[in-house]
C-alpha cells in the first residue's frame, strides 16, 4: 500500500498507509480526529527504483521541454569555445607505424580481433 501525506490545520503535516482506491479521501488526524485533506509536500520517492530506470526517468525530465534549435545550439557556444567550432580535426586515437608499413593502434582493445 502507497503511503499518502495529509495536512491538518491544527496540527500540522502527516503520512498514512492507505489502499489506492482511497487515495483522494480525506484521513482523520492521528492526534486531534480532525477530518484532513491529502496534499503532495514531498516529491515521490524514488530510492527502491532501479538505477537503470531512474537514470532513464531523469533523462527524460531533462529533455521534457523543446530542444533547442541549430540557431540556438550555436548562439550559446561562441567562436574558439573549443566543443565544436575548432578547425582541426581530432584523431580518433593513437595510431603507429612500424617500418614495413604496419599499423599499430596501442590504445585500442587487444582482446578485439578483426571486429
Amino acid at each position: 500500500m502507497p503511503v499518502y501525506e495529509y495536512l491538518c490545520n491544527d496540527c500540522g503535516p502527516f503520512t498514512d498507509m492507505r489502499p489506492m482506491a482511497e487515495c483522494d479521501d480525506p484521513q482523520d488526524c492521528p492526534r486531534c480526529t480532525i477530518e484532513s485533506p491529502r496534499v503532495i509536500l514531498t516529491a515521490p520517492a524514488f530510492f527502491c527504483m532501479p538505477s537503470d530506470k531512474r537514470k532513464a526517468l531523469a533523462t527524460n525530465e531533462r529533455s521534457a521541454h523543446a530542444p533547442k534549435t541549430l540557431g540556438e545550439y550555436k548562439a550559446s557556444h561562441g567562436p574558439g569555445c573549443g566543443c565544436c567550432s575548432t578547425g582541426k580535426k581530432k584523431p580518433a586515437r593513437l595510431m603507429t607505424k612500424t617500418r614495413s608499413g604496419a599499423k599499430g593502434f596501442p590504445t585500442a582493445r587487444p582482446w578485439m580481433i578483426s571486429h
